[in-house]
């Protein structure tokens, strides 16, 4: 298998990316640089959830919707066969795991791999009270008053690898890498709740190279958002230059192989002066549009 870097972006508008529990569950900040942050395991937590949501079984999961110990999800499969276990697990495949195994530790380090996500423009963020008709307990007979975080806007971006010699050893599948691009695309929608909804993805590129060697980099550094980044509200405001990205990816066409890409039709994409479409901008590239 070959070796894919990918580029995510996708944007949260009066929602909460993702909550610090050692911050009252804030949206996590850069406060230096008013930056918001999202984990890779939050997003790769979205993915895990398409995936059952389509039929399939994975390791990082609750059992009867109650939390149990990896050697319990182990037990529930067919078999404790190393073999078996990564044939049933799809997360394995990509993110890896370590498993307890005829009680030793196997250990896996997943092919797929994302770096935090950072937003690119300066993010503000809202705080107000919110109040719960039920009490406390049995003495008070007033509803709860707590405290609820939010970002006003923030445009995130997160990067990715994937290794085609780890894929190797977790048995990952072509079919498994396809399954992660639809998930890229429709996973943070679907499995949107109270402080999630208002994330909507906006790009994916997924850059499939020739080999299991080449490794070129963070494409974040090769982008960059334009507009009201002091006091962002909204898609509409703004529009992400990506001719820095094209030039830099042409100088390493000859060890490019595909690039598998989804646009959402509100993102405003510049090349240089001109507004064009993800496909205009890289059409000398082999391209594969996500459905």
């Amino acid at each position: 298998m070959n070796n894919s870097e990918i580029l995510y972006l996708y944007d949260a508008k009066l929602s909460n990316p993702n909550g610090d529990p050692d911050e009252e569950n804030r949206p996590r900040m850069d406060y230096e640089r008013d930056i918001n942050l999202v984990s890779d395991l939050r997003l790769k937590r979205y993915i895990r959830n398409y995936l059952m949501d389509m039929g399939y079984d994975i390791f990082v999961r609750k059992l009867e919707d109650k939390s149990v110990t990896p050697e319990k999800i182990i037990a529930s499969l067919k078999s404790s066969d190393v073999d078996t276990i990564l044939d049933e697990l799809i997360d394995i495949r990509l993110f890896g795991a370590t498993m307890p195994i005829k009680n030793d530790n196997k250990t896996f380090i997943g092919p797929v791999q994302f770096n935090w996500g950072y937003s690119l423009n300066k993010v503000e963020l809202m705080e107000s009270s919110i109040t719960s008709h039920f009490s406390s307990g049995n003495s008070n007979t007033q509803g709860t008053i707590g405290k609820d975080y939010r970002v006003k806007y923030s445009f995130l971006a997160f990067s990715g690898v994937i290794s085609g010699k780890r894929a190797e050893k977790t048995k990952l599948k072509k079919e498994d890498i396809a399954l992660l691009d639809q998930a890229m695309k429709y996973a943070i929608p679907q499995f949107a709740t109270r402080s999630k909804i208002g994330q909507y993805p906006r790009l994916y590129m997924r850059v499939e190279y020739k080999n299991n060697k080449t490794v070129l980099g963070d494409f974040r550094d090769y982008i960059k958002l334009e507009g009201k980044t002091e006091n962002l509200r909204a898609i509409s405001e703004c529009c992400l230059h990506v001719e820095e990205l094209l030039e830099f990816l042409n100088n390493y066409s000859d060890r490019i192989f595909k690039i598998h890409y989804f646009q959402d039709k509100n993102l405003q994409i510049m090349n240089g002066e001109s507004e064009c479409e993800f496909k205009e901008v890289f059409k000398d590239f082999h391209l594969e549009e996500v459905k």
